[in-house]
């Protein structure tokens, strides 16, 4: 059981980071077709989009500044701390 959380929180983390890139991404405007970075940038968006769009709704932007991805951390910063009590 305790490999089984471990691994969860890895995930968690890994996604908090891909989340950080994203937020990233946001400030600085790549294409999505160029050949390099645009299957990068189209692979971050597709794992942040189902959990950004939700994030969205409940706190919607205020004066054009996007407050969901600190709703998102706080979200998995407390599972993690859930997970690591379970372990």
């Amino acid at each position: 059981m305790g490999q089984l959380i471990y691994i969860l929180i890895l995930l968690l983390q890994i996604y908090s980071y891909v989340l950080l890139a994203r937020i990233i991404l946001s400030w600085v405007r790549v294409s999505p077709y160029h050949p390099t970075w645009g299957p990068i940038v189209n692979a971050i968006y597709q794992l942040t989009d189902p959990v950004m769009e939700p994030a969205r709704r409940l706190l919607p932007p205020a004066g054009g500044l996007d407050f969901s991805p600190i709703l998102i951390f706080l979200g998995i910063n407390l599972l993690i701390r859930l997970l690591a009590g379970l372990a």
